[in-house]
């Protein structure tokens, strides 16, 4: 069938809206016509070619929509569904079945090689071949064919142009501090960079129960919404020192858990020395494959702290994006705050709305 998508054609380049031709659903795959869908600083890395996905690609992995058909494999959902789009994953995988699909064998290839399994792609340009499933699904598209791993059921009455950013964003910084830190009621946490991620790990940070939410970032506006989204504190690292502040703040005692969704080697440096006893550092950002930084590892051999890396939240899409919709409703995830909405065909608007720090989480609505 005929669609139209964005299409990245070449790093930095503008994304080019095309009509293309989608490929006939294969037994495990849902036809999804899209609501809605996130722009994510991954998809500009890509883009870019951080991360290698064959260009030219549909990127897109925050999609939201309503299934038009399913697979005859597909049991999960049915036509008319409302769904949320997520990561992929293969399912039967020591990772898979141990509930950490993030860490699938094959999770680069499911969510980055630019085709299915067989090596086919979805799409095509007047038979030119066009990079498709990206995080199983390439939502910056009309309709797309998606893997069903990477589908999550919601209830239809919900705002689906709103929902898109849990699948990956909004989902990896609330599960780092839910699943991968399980940060504590009356614990302290620091979070540098207050994007999107940032943003959802402040909100799961208020409603677990932390008590002191430092939100660290360089612009004020950022700051500023960070207070409303639950942080006790916020530092703008530009203007203040940030290690004395800290010890201000905690009475010398260090932070207990500190999340880095920024990927800058310096900055996860600093996050790693304002440790307190027996603290977790974390990194949830996207640096380039290669990048290296170094700790202090002598006189913080006293502290006994933890370093870990952190995917998708650690989470379980099907499993945690229901409970995130559920904080929503009760108030405490309002993911609202952080979006504002652009037609998709300004979908270049959007991204440097997001370059600029002017919109944390830009949504296209179709």
């Amino acid at each position: 069938m005929k669609i139209t998508a964005a299409v990245a054609t070449a790093p930095s380049a503008p994304f080019e809206l095309r009509e293309l031709e989608l490929d006939d659903l294969r037994p495990d795959e849902v036809r999804v016509k899209l609501v809605a869908t996130g722009v994510c600083h991954t998809d500009a890395i890509v883009r870019d070619q951080v991360y290698p996905t064959p260009l030219p690609a549909v990127l897109g992995h925050e999609g939201s929509g309503v299934v038009e058909a399913v697979g005859s494999m597909v049991t999960s959902v049915r036509p008319g569904d409302s769904v949320v789009l997520s990561a992929s994953s293969c399912a039967i995988c020591e990772q898979c079945l141990t509930g950490r699909p993030a860490y699938c064998i094959d999770f680069f290839g499911r969510n980055f090689a630019g085709t299915r399994t067989d090596g086919s792609t979805a799409l095509s340009d007047h038979g030119t071949a066009v990079s498709s499933h990206f995080f199983g699904q390439s939502s910056f598209a009309t309709h797309v064919n998606v893997a069903v791993r990477s589908v999550v059921k919601v209830e239809n009455d919900l705002p689906l142009e709103l929902l898109g950013p849990l699948g990956c964003g909004l989902q990896t910084g609330a599960g780092a501090v839910i699943n991968s830190l399980e940060v504590r009621a009356g614990s302290s946490i620091a979070v540098f960079g207050t994007g999107a991620v940032g943003s959802a790990a402040l909100m799961a940070a208020a409603a677990v129960g932390a008590t002191t939410i430092v939100a660290v970032d360089i612009i004020d506006a950022r700051l500023a919404t960070a207070k409303e989204l639950g942080a006790t504190h916020t530092i703008n690292s530009r203007t203040t020192d940030v290690a004395a502040e800290i010890a201000r703040i905690t009475g010398e005692r260090g932070m207990d858990y500190t999340l880095d969704t920024t990927g800058i080697p310096a900055v996860l440096r600093q996050a790693a020395d304002i440790l307190g006893i027996g603290g977790t550092v974390a990194l949830v950002g996207a640096p380039a494959p290669g990048t290296e930084v170094s700790f202090e590892v002598g006189g913080s051999l006293l502290k006994g702290w933890h370093f870990r890396t952190i995917i998708e939240g650690d989470s379980v899409p099907q499993v945690f994006i229901p409970q995130l919709i559920a904080l929503w409703k009760l108030g405490k995830f309002p993911l609202e705050k952080l979006t504002k909405t652009f037609p998709f065909s300004q979908i270049n608007d959007a991204f440097d709305a997001s370059a600029s720090g002017d919109v944390i989480k830009p949504i296209l609505v179709f």
